[in-house]
């Protein structure tokens, strides 16, 4: 799990968090570092940056 529960009920604010959400996020969170990691070893680098995003 790459995401904290606590902190996306805080960032909802006012909206119900449903149980099953932390992981469905946690699961785009980790499909978006890979995809950073990959557009950064195609630029040689091995430093993942804000701009792989």
């Amino acid at each position: 799990m790459l995401v904290v529960k606590a902190k996306i009920k805080d960032a909802a604010k006012d909206c119900n968090v449903a149980s099953d959400f932390a992981d469905a996020l946690s699961k785009k969170v980790e499909a978006l570092v890979a995809a950073a990691c990959e557009r950064a070893k195609g630029n040689n680098r091995r430093t993942v940056m804000a701009k792989d995003l």
